[in-house]
């Protein structure tokens, strides 16, 4: 799912491409993307582009009194094509057509998450908002208050959108990693000096890789936003060496996700449980570094 500077870098291209310019029309692919009827999708034709925002992970366009949420979920995507161009393939969701080009909304595989919202001003834009904390916005009490409110592992604290706003998956591996905590690590448990380093690693990580993708988007449209990058740390580099020991990244699997991280630098060396794994091998899990490499070895 695209996360903060994913969402971010979108915006900063739209900016040079949409901004003042009037919304032709918008072509609607698929039945299942709008999700409510009042306004009506039409009546934002016609009006131009005042101001584009994000909150949370959707990115919302202003035309006039009226804002189009688009919620991308994990397989949505956004491209920029010329002028009025064909709605192609069964992945092609809706076109939203400016003088200037055409933003084309797209969504890969057969399930349909991705979203479009017509809102009216700002109490219906921030009625879907969830609500978490902007972390450029906040201070170090506020953050720890926000994710101390229940007891939860850090990794869920982070990606929790009612929480923070605007981090999943991917970019909690990278944050944990830069402040050198196990994603198990309990927030009610985490010391002052845990605290400082968790702090200063989401707005540290997340500034490098909006300030990395937003440079990006100002040369070209971000046509392949993923959630695994080559330079990434931890993320989507299980069995890869980290860049900080040079120990291979380790992963935990669940539901549709994975978490990666590195034990020498996380864990104090303590491979934490996979439960598919766990499952398979019971008594013979290794429970250190060692002993997953050794297992590797047999």
């Amino acid at each position: 799912m695209p996360e903060l500077p994913d969402i971010s870098a979108y915006i900063t291209a739209l900016q040079t491409r949409i901004l003042g310019q009037p919304l032709e029309k918008v072509r609607l692919n698929s039945v299942f993307l709008l999700r409510t009827v009042e306004p009506q999708l039409s009546s934002a034709e016609g009006r131009s582009v005042r101001e584009i925002r994000r909150v949370g992970k959707r990115i919302a366009i202003g035309v006039d009194d009226l804002w189009l949420v688009i919620h991308l979920m994990i397989a949505g995507r956004l491209h920029w094509r010329q002028p009025q161009a064909r709605l192609a393939g069964k992945n092609a969701l809706a076109a939203f057509d400016f003088p200037t080009g055409s933003l084309i909304f797209t969504e890969a595989g057969s399930k349909r998450h991705a979203s479009l919202h017509v809102m009216r001003g700002e109490d219906g834009l921030y009625s879907i908002d969830p609500g978490g904390i902007e972390i450029f916005s906040t201070d170090l009490d506020r953050f720890r208050a926000a994710l101390n409110a229940g007891n939860h592992t850090i990794k869920k604290a982070l990606t929790d959108p009612h929480t923070i706003s605007g981090i999943g998956n991917s970019y909690s591996d990278e944050i944990l990693h830069a402040a050198q905590l196990s994603p198990f690590a309990l927030t009610q448990k985490l010391t002052p000096e845990e605290w400082d380093r968790l702090f200063a690693a989401t707005r540290s990580t997340l500034t490098l890789w909006m300030e990395r993708l937003g440079a990006e988007a100002e040369k070209s449209f971000p046509e392949k936003v993923t959630a695994f990058r080559p330079d990434m740390a931890v993320h989507g580099r299980f069995g890869q060496p980290c860049p900080r020991c040079g120990d291979p990244v380790q992963r935990i699997r669940y539901a549709n996700n994975e978490c990666n991280y590195c034990a020498r630098c996380q864990t104090g060396g303590k491979i934490l449980a996979d439960r598919g794994l766990s499952r398979l091998l019971g008594s013979d899990f290794p429970r250190t570094l060692d002993g997953m490499e050794a297992l590797k070895r047999r």
